[in-house]
C-alpha cells in the first residue's frame, strides 16, 4: 500500500515514446500520474484533454504528467496522437502498477459489476515521495485542483 509522505517503490511500464518508463529515472521532477479506465472513452478523453490544455502550466512548475491504463501501447499511441497529448501514456496491461496504487475496483457499468480502474491521480515529488492522491475522481475541475496542489511543492 502507498502512504502519503512515504517513498513510492520503483516501477517500470512501457511508454508511448517507445521506451520503458522507470520511476527512479524520472525523479528530479514532480510527477502527476493519473490512472484512467480506457482510451477513447468520453470521461478519459476529457480528462486527458484537460491535462493537455494545462500541460505548460505543469511543466513550468518542474512537473511531468503520465497517464496510465490497462490499454495496449498500440491503443495508447492512437489515443495520444488523436488527442495531441504532449505527455506519455503508460501501459499496465498486467495490472501490476494498478495493484500497487490500489486503483482496481469493482464498478457498476450498465447495471453489471465489472472490474476496472477507478479514476485516480497521484502526485510524486522530485525525490520520489508520494505527496497527494485523489481517488474516485470526477473530471470537472480536477486538473485545476491538481495544478493548485503542485504549486505548493
Amino acid at each position: 500500500m502507498l502512504t502519503i509522505n512515504q517513498p513510492v517503490d520503483d516501477f517500470q511500464l512501457p511508454s508511448t515514446d517507445g521506451k520503458t518508463f522507470t520511476l527512479s529515472e524520472a525523479l528530479g521532477k514532480h510527477l502527476v500520474i493519473y490512472f484512467y479506465p480506457k482510451d477513447n472513452t468520453p470521461g478519459c478523453t476529457t480528462e486527458g484533454q484537460n491535462f493537455r490544455d494545462n500541460y505548460t502550466a505543469f511543466t513550468d512548475l518542474n512537473c511531468e504528467i503520465f497517464g496510465v491504463s490497462r490499454d495496449s501501447i498500440k491503443s495508447h499511441k492512437n489515443f495520444k496522437e488523436k488527442m495531441n497529448f504532449p505527455f506519455e501514456l503508460l501501459s499496465d496491461s498486467d495490472e501490476q502498477i494498478c495493484k500497487m496504487f490500489d486503483v482496481i475496483k469493482m464498478k457498476n457499468m450498465y447495471g453489471k459489476q465489472v472490474r476496472g480502474i477507478e479514476r485516480s491521480t497521484f502526485v510524486i515529488d522530485a525525490e520520489g515521495i508520494l505527496r497527494k492522491e485523489w481517488r474516485g475522481v470526477k473530471v470537472p475541475g480536477h486538473i485545476e485542483t491538481v495544478l493548485a496542489f503542485v504549486k505548493t511543492l
